[in-house]
């Protein structure tokens, strides 16, 4: 999928969650993710692979999710869970870095797309919460 730049975050005509600048980044993210966790060890404490991927798929799905919700809260609720599984995916790699599984340059690439990510998410998450809603 091609991330669109000129779209708008807050746009009230999107048809889609994909549509969406914090989807898009996430969603990149987890095939980059994805792609770096295959070399890991399969020995890894609670298999530190799946534990990332989980995390970084997390991040979309609950973009996806919340998109689709009617009611302010709920939007919110599901957009504060991504926030919880960024975070969580920013742990992951810095432990994988540490473990010595990522390499320093892939580390700081997903880092800065962590933080890009993260950005985007938390302007979305204002604009929702400043919106006037019928609940």
């Amino acid at each position: 999928m091609e991330i669109k730049e000129d779209k708008g975050q807050m746009s009230p005509y999107s048809r889609s969650f994909q549509e969406l600048l914090a989807w898009q980044r996430a969603h990149e993210n987890v095939k980059m993710e994805y792609k770096e966790t295959k070399t890991y060890p399969e020995a890894t404490p609670n298999r530190l692979s799946s534990q990332f991927q989980r995390a970084a798929v997390s991040i979309p799905a609950n973009i996806a999710e919340g998109y689709k919700r009617l009611g302010k809260q709920d939007k919110l609720r599901f957009l504060n869970i991504s926030q919880g599984s960024l975070e969580e995916c920013r742990y992951y790699t810095i432990l994988s870095s540490d473990l010595s599984y990522i390499h320093t340059s892939i580390y700081q690439q997903l880092i800065i797309k962590l933080e890009e990510t993260s950005k985007l998410l938390n302007a979305y998450i204002r604009g929702i919460a400043n919106q006037k809603f019928v609940d």
